[in-house]
């Protein structure tokens, strides 16, 4: 029997990591894009796999119901990993309806759209930390009992997503499990994400092509783990034989001015000489503190992480494409887990 998935977001970062995980297991990954005028770039993340002979792309949105039941009856996946989303927190608050309508009903066109053409699929939805807003536990965790009170329009969304799931999985009594990941990370992060644009703007100024960086709120914690322990977690989900909810977690977490300090002390430079406070990154609402409790998925299903928060700003360092033209003998690596 052919092992089938299908991703949602594909080309994005934990889509690129989660189609090579499956594709290295033997399935047949179908791979959902939403149309871009610029294809050169859309699925840049895919260039190591673009033609495997088990890889089919194909053009849909979650706002288009339409599309969607149109390639789940012509898939039949049996695994749907349901990544795609406006992930970015900040923008939300500057596209909440559009954040809304992907975010939330999307993911309710997800469950709509298999439970007509493919009910008997398995679906992984990605939830967020985002979701429990600042609510935390007395022992300053956050985990699947956690209460959600969400501070951002994504966070709102992603909550709306993770009720909607657990009720279609109750009420038609399908197989979906939410993974309420937290913050990770990995060489093919966004630009526009906080600890991508540290590395970039820090290899920038060794480079001498920049001269500050700009910031928002240097004290926001979050628990950073690396995507590819994630998505291995994710695939981990589905192999089980009832759905669930699991936190995906280090355990650890570190402060946006930890991760400046990290990455310019590797090139031998103070960051207070060159990160400037911008106020236009701060969010209306601030998220001061994530840290998740992995005990529920590390005891029922034996998934750790593998990266440290060190070994993982050393992988999205060395792998920066202008790392080479900079360092030189500047930089020493910290003894990397793979």
């Amino acid at each position: 029997m052919k092992k089938i998935a299908l991703i949602t977001g594909i080309n994005g970062q934990d889509g690129s990591y989660l189609a090579e995980l499956l594709l290295e297991k033997g399935y047949y990954v179908h791979g959902i894009l939403r149309r871009n005028s610029v294809a050169e770039n859309q699925t840049a993340r895919l260039d190591d796999i673009f033609h495997h002979e088990r890889l089919e792309l194909h053009y849909g949105d979650l706002t288009d119901l339409a599309s969607l039941i149109h390639i789940f009856q012509h898939v039949q996946p049996y695994e749907i990993y349901n990544l795609a989303a406006q992930s970015h927190v900040r923008i939300s608050f500057d596209i909440p309806i559009h954040t809304s309508q992907v975010d939330a009903i999307g993911v309710l066109n997800i469950f709509e759209a298999c439970r007509i053409a493919c009910p008997y699929a398995k679906i992984y939805q990605a939830s967020s930390s985002e979701m429990f807003g600042n609510c935390v536990d007395d022992d300053g965790f956050q985990r699947e009992t956690t209460p959600m009170r969400p501070v951002s329009p994504y966070g709102c969304s992603k909550v709306y997503a993770f009720n909607i799931g657990r009720n279609y999985r109750h009420s038609y009594n399908m197989f979906i499990s939410n993974g309420i990941l937290f913050n990770h990370e990995s060489p093919r992060r966004g630009s526009n994400f906080v600890t991508s644009k540290i590395v970039q703007g820090v290899i920038a100024i060794a480079s001498g092509e920049a001269k500050k960086l700009h910031l928002g709120n240097l004290e926001a914690r979050r628990d950073w783990g690396h995507a590819k322990d994630y998505v291995y977690a994710m695939w981990m989900m589905l192999q089980q034989d009832s759905p669930n909810d699991y936190v995906c977690a280090t355990g650890v977490s570190h402060s946006v001015r930890d991760c400046c300090e990290y990455v310019f002390n590797k090139f031998g430079m103070n960051y207070e000489d060159y990160v400037v406070l911008d106020k236009k990154y701060l969010r209306p609402e601030e998220l001061h503190d994530l840290k998740g409790d992995a005990s529920k998925i590390r005891e029922e299903l034996g998934w750790k992480p593998e990266y440290t928060f060190e070994s993982l700003m050393d992988d999205m360092i060395i792998s920066n494409e202008n790392y080479n033209k900079v360092v030189g003998n500047i930089y020493t690596p910290y003894d990397a887990v793979r």
